[in-house]
């Protein structure tokens, strides 16, 4: 398999003093050597060519989700960035990747089914840094509306007042402390969060903390399963009148909901800062790999966050 060389030249970029950058901070957080390894069979050249290092497309990948570029906007900001070239390991005199070398990139993953690896291996490191003691656990959910009305692997779903939407659902289990993400389940948007929250689940979860929509029997069971203690909300508990009942009901809601909320933080970063607001492309497989990679990228940014405010 042929292969181009980067970043074997020194940075320089019109004899500019080089300007430090938090993408500087954020290549430090991971062991990349590691991440090239799950990489290593993947060759998504065209034909004819040499292909690109699999694990700089990774990182530019991350980049295009840090500030919601199209695969145009990346090869241009990776071309002319000075930033973005030393995150990727491409020095200032390398040419870059096109467009269509991210449309293979992705394509890849996909196939191999990569995006599930990528995330587990890079959120393990990531924990390692950021989470000290286990002692929650976050589940709940966001629609997400697909690339097109044609893309038959998404469905319909109507929430209380809200229009209709047609896409998918990430189902989301994060650390009740830190707020990492480190498990995600991605289905349609119109499979029930019971049904598919177990899935959203880690190991050893403490206490599990999801609004009613995940009150019934199936998840609770997942929960145990998992060794955790289910601390789901309610809509009704046995009391002797209204008033005593509508307290007991608050005194055990009330907590969870304190907690739980934390999780929409994540869901309104991925949305508002992010680009996921809707999916970029059709079907199931590319909908869990744009998820995951914006799971990634904010798993990358908060942990950057938590270690500069415990240094």
């Amino acid at each position: 398999m042929s292969r181009r060389r980067i970043g074997r030249e020194s940075f320089g970029f019109g004899g500019a003093e080089r300007r430090h950058s938090s993408l500087d901070d954020l290549a430090k957080l991971i062991d990349w050597a590691s991440v090239d390894q799950w990489l290593a069979d993947i060759s998504c050249a065209a034909k004819g060519e040499p292909a690109w290092p699999p694990v700089a497309l990774f990182k530019a990948l991350l980049l295009a989700v840090w500030y919601d570029l199209s695969d145009v906007k990346l090869a241009e900001a990776l071309d002319d960035r000075a930033s973005f070239r030393r995150f990727c390991g491409f020095s200032g005199a390398d040419p870059t990747p096109e467009r269509t070398a991210f449309v293979r990139f992705r394509k890849a993953l996909t196939t191999r089914g990569l995006d599930e690896a990528l995330f587990d291996g890079v959120t393990a490191q990531l924990k390692g840094k950021a989470i000290r003691v286990k002692t929650g656990t976050l589940v709940d959910a966001t629609i997400i509306a697909s690339a097109s009305k044609g893309d038959d692997e998404a469905r319909w779903v109507k929430h209380k007042r809200k229009p209709a939407v047609h896409g998918f659902k990430a189902h989301v289990g994060a650390d009740a402390d830190t707020a990492l993400v480190e498990e995600i389940a991605v289905a349609p948007a119109n499979v029930h969060d019971g049904k598919a929250g177990g899935d959203a689940l880690p190991d050893d979860p403490g206490h599990v903390f999801a609004d009613s929509a995940y009150r019934g029997e199936m998840f609770r069971a997942a929960v145990r399963a998992k060794g955790g203690t289910p601390r789901i909300v309610t809509t009704h508990m046995w009391g002797r009148d209204e008033e005593e009942t509508q307290a007991k009901l608050d005194a055990w809601n009330q907590p969870i909901h304190r907690i739980r909320g934390r999780i929409e933080k994540v869901f309104g970063t991925w949305k508002r800062s992010y680009g996921l607001r809707r999916i970029r492309w059709l079907g199931l497989a590319k909908a869990s790999l744009q998820i995951r990679l914006t799971a990634i990228a904010y798993n990358m940014r908060r942990t950057l966050s938590i270690l500069a405010v415990a240094a």
